[in-house]
This record gives structure tokens, C-alpha cells and sequence, in this order.
């Protein structure tokens, strides 16, 4: 089986030669995609024997491993463990993400920080994860512990048939809701990462609002209905309701409220347009679907 180790870059030159010494002793198959960095990160990586695929600028994370993912296509990877460039993997815990998939017993394995007892992690990074993992979990139907991991396995059938177009953080996310709807076969295995130091390049808050962001989009674009047309219907129930409340105290006591009546005249026309929006995008993303 041709296994191929990804690696999305931003400015590690510190980091990026030693993990490739070791990674090496693994798969002589590495891909280094350097997404925009300004420091040494691609001279380094080609000096040491990696596929080096640049981005003129930086494009984002999940930019980078939509790079990945087309260039292990191209050198037809069996599979593909993505590997983060910043030290906090361990290269011992590959073979965990590669035997479910060596073996035929998943499409994607996911190493999980919250799967191993020995792992540390701080309180407010705890709580940011599963939070993102819950509300994950809630739109794309599945059941893992850690879906903001970068230390993944990715089979053939993986590769070819999720096609990604997030370019920021919601990467992770993007992944787990199409391989859901295409019932691949996910899984996880314990890992620890190591946070010595604060290694991540990542913004917390940066991070978490790209995945709610692109989650958020997801939903509306595979539940309109729910998304758009609930909300609607709320809008124009509150909206009818002050409205007939402005109706019976114009009645009873001639008086027009300006207040309520504002109320009632936005709450019916912001649920008509959110209706209409859920209806119209409803049909689009149907006859899309039929045509597929």
C-alpha cells in the first residue's frame, strides 16, 4: 500500500527538518504543501526529499490540505495520514491512524486527544474543542470525541470522492459532514498531542469562528428548510401577532403605537424574505441533487 504523509505549512522552518528526518523512516512519500510561508519552509522541505507544493500567498488551512488532497490523488496514494507541521504530533501514533485503514475498517481515522487518559489539555482548549465537536456533530449526524483534529488517514476512496472548497479551519468540518452523507466509514484511535511550549499557529478564537462559520454554512445549504424557513416562521408569527395587537388598540382606543407597528411590519416581511429564501434555495439544491 502506498502511503503518503501530508504536511500543511505556514512559516515552520524551526520545526519542519526534524519532523521530516523521522517522518522519512515511514514513507519515503511526503508532501509538504507551504502555504505562502516567508521563511525557509520550502527549501528546506526539498533539501530533505519532500514533494513541495507552494501557495504564491496564504491561502489557509484548509486551503493547504485541499492541496494535499490533489496532489496524494495525482501520485496515486492509497492512503493519506495528514500531519501537522508544528511538533505537537507524535510520529509513533501514525501507525494507529493507518491499521483500521490498512486493514479495511475505515475510510477516515481520526487520532482523538480525548480518547487517552495521559493526555493533558488546558481547561479553556478543552471546552473550545468539544464545544466545536458537539455542534459538529449535530449537523453532520456523527458521534466522534474530537472533530477538530489535524491527525487524520484517508483511504483512496476518501481522496477521490470529497471534493473540499473551505479554505479556512471549517476544513476539518467540511470533511467529516461529506464523508457523513457518503456514508464513508469514520473511526477514532487515542493520540496525545503535545502543547509544550504553545506550538499551534492557530488563533483560538480565529479557529472557532471558522468552524461555526463554515458549519453554519453547511446547514443551510443541506437543510434550508430548517435553517431559513423555521426561523421565517417564527418572524412572521411575531410579526402577525404585534400586528393585530396594533389593530385592537387602534380599535379600542384610536391610537396607531409607531412602536408596535414597526415591530409587526419587520417580523412580517423578515419572515416572508427568510420563506421565500428557504423555498427558493430548497428547489435549487433538489433539482442540483436530481441532476447528480
Amino acid at each position: 500500500m502506498k502511503t503518503v504523509i501530508g504536511i500543511p505549512a505556514y512559516n515552520e522552518e524551526k520545526n519542519i527538518a526534524s519532523i521530516l528526518l523521522r517522518l522519512k523512516n515511514i514513507s519515503e512519500h511526503i508532501i509538504v504543501c507551504d502555504d505562502g510561508s516567508s521563511d525557509l519552509t520550502s527549501e528546506i522541505a526539498e533539501k530533505l526529499g519532500a514533494i513541495v507544493v507552494t501557495h504564491t500567498k496564504n491561502l489557509g488551512y484548509g486551503a493547504a490540505i485541499k492541496t494535499i488532497f490533489l496532489k496524494a490523488q495525482e501520485i496515486n496514494a492509497d492512503a493519506l495520514v495528514t500531519f501537522d507541521a508544528d511538533g505537537q504530533h507524535k510520529i509513533e501514533d501514525i501507525d494507529k491512524i493507518l491499521v483500521p485503514i490498512k486493514n479495511n475498517k475505515a475510510d477516515i481515522v481520526i487520532g482523538s486527544r480525548f480518547l487517552n487518559d495521559k493526555q493533558k489539555i488546558s481547561k479553556y482548549r478543552k471546552i473550545g474543542i468539544k464545544t466545536i465537536t458537539e455542534l459538529t456533530n449535530i449537523t453532520s449526524g456523527t458521534k466522534i470525541t474530537d472533530s477538530q483534529s489535524g491527525f487524520r488517514g484517508y483511504n483512496r476512496k476518501t481522496l477521490e470522492n470529497i471534493k473540499l472548497t473551505e479554505s479556512g479551519m471549517g476544513v476539518s468540518t467540511e470533511i467529516l459532514i461529506k464523508a457523513k452523507k457518503s456514508n464513508f466509514k469514520i473511526i477514532e484511535v487515542p493520540i496525545i498531542v503535545s502543547y509544550e511550549g504553545e506550538t499551534s499557529t492557530h488563533n483560538s478564537i480565529i479557529h472557532g469562528s471558522s468552524v461555526i462559520i463554515s458549519t453554519l454554512k453547511y446547514v443551510a445549504m443541506e437543510r434550508p428548510l430548517t435553517f431559513y424557513g423555521i426561523p421565517g416562521l417564527v418572524f412572521l408569527i411575531i410579526g402577525v401577532s404585534f400586528g393585530l395587537w396594533a389593530i385592537q388598540i387602534f380599535t379600542n382606543e384610536g391610537v396607531l403605537i409607531t412602536n408596535i407597528t414597526l415591530i409587526s411590519m419587520g417580523g412580517v416581511i423578515l419572515g416572508m424574505v427568510m420563506m421565500i429564501t428557504a423555498t427558493i434555495l430548497y428547489s435549487i439544491i433538489s433539482i442540483a441533487r436530481e441532476k447528480k
